[in-house]
């Protein structure tokens, strides 16, 4: 009963990181236009960068299952360790997507 949690766990995450990277990548470019039309002023400070909410979503639904498998009930012969590697990596790529414009 266990394997099928944590299986369950593996897949979610995976559906959700897969959605928010490709919502990600999906979004539409800023128009040409507009960039242009912008003053070029040197005392402007850089643009803010655009909220991303999907990945802003992800982000806390990796770091509910990281806290998840932190505290589930034995070490599923240290497959629960790397699955916590894995989505502490996750979670630092999607933190860097979030830099992005």
């Amino acid at each position: 009963m266990k394997k099928i949690g944590f299986l369950t766990l593996l897949i979610m995450v995976t559906i959700l990181l897969t959605l928010a990277f490709s919502a990600a990548a999906a979004s539409p470019k800023a128009p040409a236009a507009a960039l242009a039309a912008a003053p070029a002023s040197p005392a402007l400070a850089a643009p803010v960068p655009p909220p991303h909410p999907r990945v802003e979503h992800a982000i806390e639904a990796m770091r509910s299952a990281r806290d998840h498998m932190a505290h589930a009930e034995g070490e599923f012969h240290g497959h629960r360790d790397k699955a916590i590697e894995h989505l502490d990596r996750a979670i630092h790529e999607a933190e860097i997507c979030m830099q992005e414009p």
